[in-house]
């Protein structure tokens, strides 16, 4: 089932942990008195660290702490360069950054409790256990490097006089949690660059908006199945990119930008539904919703699990090559340009390949900051002014101008507007009289 010196350490901890739980606990309902508790959760915890070393080399360990340090030096570049007061991450990838090692621990918290709870078998533990790390360190790794490359990015553009605008607290998001229940597509950031105009970044923004009924999923739908890149640029500041009576259902971007991390990118393939999977209505929605609550309930409980209701019926994806997969973006979404930065060096075949089809190659880049200066420089191009203009105000002012709103019932603009036209004729005024 397991083998090497690692294997067997894992072996002699799982038969410590079953001695000592038919010795202390033979139901297996966990209550040990203190210093009992004290003593299983060591025995545990020294389990949990071995597994880890089991499926992962220290190579790669050693490989997730370094790429975290280099993170978190483009995190204080874009704050040196940019005026960012600080970067916000998903969840699962602060967990990640905070401590890449326990981050896999908790992962395989569950199985592991599962497993001493008798519901797993070793050789079930391993395979289920194993794959959660093996995922949350590769996804992990992914998000770290793309979110390098988009922060080094800003940084450099900071460097050539940009400023970021929006969002107005400077607290860079680099998730989407939660910033589409309103029904907009709103961006990451919007950079202002003296005498260029504005970028406004997009990170994985296709993302399914907030919906009620049927009607409402019917239009959001093909944001849940949308072919989500890494990065879409638009000029000029736009504050949402959602336009649901069109196809696809955003605003077209001017730039397109894909990040690979692995030495072997290329090689892979990955399944795509997307576009080709059918809408479900919001019954269906719910009915499937509802089915892996309660079948996730039945394992707990340990009751019979009801008779699966009819599968929906839905339509196979496609199985292409990640290089296939850049080209599919470029087609789906039309952008003025697509770029994809990749950390290693690209076959030349590939190379030509991609080239080919109108994908510029970044390549080489590897945590090189200057490997990404003259794609800042070509982002920069496609900068345009605003509609409008991006005013900063003290905390003082915005609480006065707050209190306005709320009195007249205006907009900010408005507000602002008449404001300056009764200042405007008030200097007029006093310039007459001094004449």
């Amino acid at each position: 089932m397991v083998a090497g010196e690692a294997g067997e350490l894992i072996i002699d901890l799982y038969s410590a942990v079953e001695e000592f739980i038919r010795k202390y606990d033979p139901e297996r309902k966990f209550r040990f008195a203190s210093d009992i508790k004290v003593r299983f959760n060591e025995l545990l915890s020294r389990f949990k660290e071995a597994f880890i070393d089991y499926v992962l080399t220290p190579e790669q360990l050693s490989e997730a702490y370094e790429w975290v340090k280099v993170l978190r030096k483009a995190v204080s570049d874009c704050t040196n360069y940019l005026g960012v007061k600080g970067v916000t991450f998903s969840k699962e990838l602060r967990s990640f950054l905070e401590d890449p090692r326990a981050h896999l621990r908790k992962k395989i918290f569950i199985y592991t409790h599962d497993l001493v709870r008798g519901r797993l078998s070793l050789a079930d533990y391993m395979r289920t256990a194993s794959a959660a790390i093996r995922t949350s360190y590769r996804t992990n790794l992914r998000s770290t490097y793309q979110s390098w490359v988009l922060l080094e990015l800003l940084s450099l553009i900071g460097r050539l006089g940009g400023r970021l605008i929006y969002p107005e607290h400077r607290y860079l998001p680099l998730d989407r949690s939660g910033k589409q229940r309103t029904g907009t597509i709103p961006p990451n950031a919007v950079v202002e660059a003296k005498g260029r105009g504005c970028l406004s970044f997009f990170v994985e923004a296709p993302r399914p908006i907030g919906w009620e009924d049927t009607s409402d999923l019917s239009r959001a739908w093909r944001l849940y199945t949308a072919l989500r890149p890494d990065f879409m640029v638009y000029g000029g500041m736009v504050l949402n990119i959602l336009e649901p009576e069109s196809d696809p259902p955003v605003l077209r971007p001017n730039v397109i930008i894909e990040c690979k991390e692995l030495e072997d990118w290329y090689l892979r393939s990955r399944d795509i539904r997307g576009p080709l999977a059918r809408p479900l209505t919001a019954e269906e929605w719910r009915a499937k919703w509802i089915e892996g609550l309660w079948v996730g309930l039945a394992d707990a409980l340990g009751v019979k699990k009801a008779e699966v209701s009819e599968v929906i019926k839905e339509r196979k994806g496609l199985r292409l090559k990640e290089y296939q997969l850049v080209i599919l973006y470029k087609n789906f979404y039309k952008p003025d340009r697509m770029y994809l930065v990749s950390r290693t060096r690209v076959p030349d075949d590939v190379r030509k390949y991609l080239e080919g089809e109108g994908i510029w190659v970044v390549d080489g880049v590897g945590f090189n900051v200057e490997g990404l200066s003259d794609l800042a420089e070509e982002l920069l191009k496609f900068a345009k002014q605003p509609d409008k203009t991006v005013v900063e105000l003290s905390k003082e002012s915005a609480e006065l101008l707050s209190k306005v709103m709320e009195l007249t019932g205006e907009g900010a603009d408005k507000v602002i507007g008449e404001a300056l036209k009764l200042l405007l004729s008030k200097l007029r005024s006093k310039r007459c009289r001094r004449a």
